[in-house]
């Protein structure tokens, strides 16, 4: 039995999300009907982790265990050519037993966009959250910086979550201007709970507009509240950028 190991970039912004779902299309269920169609058989793909549904990926990576003798490269080109445009399998890799692309990850990045001008872009709607109003991104950027550390996040942790505890631990947080108009939050951790990122950002957001300081931040994930968090930034800004393991 081999394990091999593939790494997806996807745009989510017509999928339910990673996961299979009931009642919409997801990114695993493509991929494991593609990957069905050149083994012939049935196959489960675990990815590193959920993307919600409206999320992107730049670097999602997966795993699933063959009988099948199919080279790396074969499976690279196989893929690609059997799944949509808004998907592409960037590379394969066979691993050693043991790999886990959820359990061996050490770390994850995340990445969200906001497109902080007056005027909506139209090629920027489905991969930005339009912020009309000017953000102190200098602000913003402090105030990241408070969640850096072992915290609990369940102010931050949206609802329907079955985690056993809300401690995780963020190894970096920053809000930046990456170019005129496009503020960009980047955040990297040992695990996510759900709609984390989101939440966060919606908070920081109203940093940027002068309705909180990094001392509200701080009450904030001090209340263990979600209620005393704010709106939940929409999905269509965040990227899982990077899976990282040893």
């Amino acid at each position: 039995m081999r394990t091999i190991k593939i790494t997806i970039e996807y745009d989510g912004a017509r999928y339910s999300g990673w996961q299979r779902q009931p009642n919409g299309l997801s990114i695993q269920e493509v991929l494991e009907g593609a990957i069905a169609q050149m083994t012939g058989a049935t196959v489960g793909l675990t990815g590193s982790g959920r993307t919600d549904a409206g999320v992107h990926a730049l670097n999602q990576v997966a795993h699933f265990t063959t009988l099948s003798s199919i080279p790396e490269d074969g499976f690279l080109r196989g893929l690609n050519s059997l799944i949509p445009g808004d998907i592409a399998v960037k590379s394969v890799m066979e691993m050693p037993e043991g790999f886990h692309a959820r359990y061996g990850a050490m770390s994850k990045i995340y990445e969200y966009r906001i497109w902080n001008r007056a005027i909506r872009s139209p090629l920027q709607r489905q991969y930005t959250w339009h912020v009309p109003m000017q953000l102190d991104v200098a602000a913003m950027n402090t105030a990241a910086r408070c969640f850096q550390g072992i915290h609990d996040f369940s102010s931050f942790c949206g609802s329907k979550s079955s985690v056993k505890t809300f401690m995780r631990k963020v190894i970096a947080a920053e809000v930046f201007e990456r170019s005129e108009g496009l503020v960009v939050f980047s955040i990297e951790a040992e695990g996510f709970l759900r709609h984390m990122v989101r939440n966060i950002m919606g908070a920081l957001v109203d940093v940027g507009l002068g309705r909180l300081d990094k001392n509200g931040i701080i009450s904030i994930l001090n209340a263990h509240d979600r209620r005393r968090a704010g709106v939940t930034a929409p999905p269509q800004g965040l990227f899982l950028l990077e899976v990282k393991y040893r």
